[in-house]
């Protein structure tokens, strides 16, 4: 029996957060910057904390650096004082991640050369007064080589509500997984599979029937190798976000399971906000909630069990203000 969602003890994510981003003044000119939606993280989320350029021995406030090409490889310059603190960051970076396991996700800082994913400003050599593109810090680079099936976000992008329910989503999910990784236990994978199969689902239809082929295992694996094939698929299968026709589709498909029970006016309500959805005038939120509703009214069991509903603790759920663009939800 699939126990209803919110029963127990919900898993806690291990994310590494940058510290100036609400936890130290460690801006290279000793600001900090608040963040809401990290400080709303900390009651359900295991937050570390690290800030590479004092940790590689830059100080606070610090002289700012710059990545710099010089016709080779990206390396990190500070132009005040002429000296080329990449050995030091590259150092520090090795001794923080070389040991770290059981992360569920990273949120860096936006912009930093350090830490900036992608937006970061690159010199085409020393001298240069503007700079000739973009790209992603150090310490960044190196979390994406050494974590390739973990999700990382700056805070700028976890802006966009969709792009922070995804964050979530991923994060929780792989922290209940890791449970499941210390069981070693068929009967537990089992167990996780079918709770996540609609959010699966919603994630990709061939996704789901891969992982749900390693949970049947035919071919007697050792537990190890299924357990280490299903969380790469896992990760393979959450690493973008949902789209909004895969969402649609298991909405409907959920709605099955309630609507023999509901009235016109009530079937009329769904496929309203169905369409409000579809349109871009509702978040997906309120067609989840309408068909929980319904769960919980004629105690589905199936539905209530299902993480498609509740992928992450409903406190951190933030209903957002109607968009005109689709990628808003």
């Amino acid at each position: 029996m699939m126990a209803p969602l919110g029963e127990g003890r919900e898993a806690r994510p291990r994310v590494v957060v940058s510290r100036c981003l609400g936890f130290d003044s460690c801006r290279y000119n000793g600001d900090t910057v608040n963040n809401a939606f990290i400080e709303g993280l900390a009651g359900h989320v295991d937050l570390v904390t690290v800030c590479p350029e004092v940790e590689g021995g830059l100080g606070v406030p610090r002289d700012p650096i710059r990545i710099v090409l010089d016709g080779g490889a990206p390396s990190l310059y500070q132009p005040a004082t002429g000296r080329d603190v990449t050995g030091a960051i590259a150092a520090m970076a090795d001794s923080f991640l070389g040991g770290m396991t059981d992360v569920d996700g990273f949120i860096l800082k936006s912009k930093s050369p350090s830490c900036g994913i992608g937006d970061v400003k690159i010199y085409p050599n020393r001298d240069a007064q503007a700079p000739s593109g973009r790209g992603t810090g150090l310490f960044a680079a190196d979390v994406l080589r050494r974590f390739p099936g973990v999700l990382v976000e700056d805070e700028d992008r976890l802006r966009n509500p969709r792009v922070r329910e995804h964050f979530l989503t991923f994060a929780f999910t792989l922290a209940r997984f890791r449970a499941v990784e210390s069981s070693a236990k068929m009967s537990a994978l089992v167990a996780f599979h079918a709770e996540h199969k609609m959010l699966l689902m919603a994630y990709g239809q061939e996704a789901t029937r891969s992982l749900g082929r390693l949970v049947s295992n035919r071919d007697r694996l050792p537990i190890g190798r299924v357990l280490a094939e299903y969380r790469a698929g896992l990760s393979r299968a959450l690493a973008r976000g949902a789209r909004y026709t895969s969402n649609v589709n298991v909405l409907q498909h959920a709605f099955g399971y309630v609507s023999d029970g509901l009235s016109e006016g009530e079937k009329a309500l769904f496929l309203r906000d169905l369409e409000l959805y579809r349109d871009e005038r509702v978040p997906l939120r309120t067609c989840l909630d309408l068909v929980r509703s319904w769960a919980v009214r004629f105690d589905v069991e199936y539905l209530l069990g299902q993480r498609f509903f509740m992928p992450f603790p409903d406190e951190l759920m933030e209903l957002s203000e109607c968009s005109s663009r689709r990628d808003m939800w």
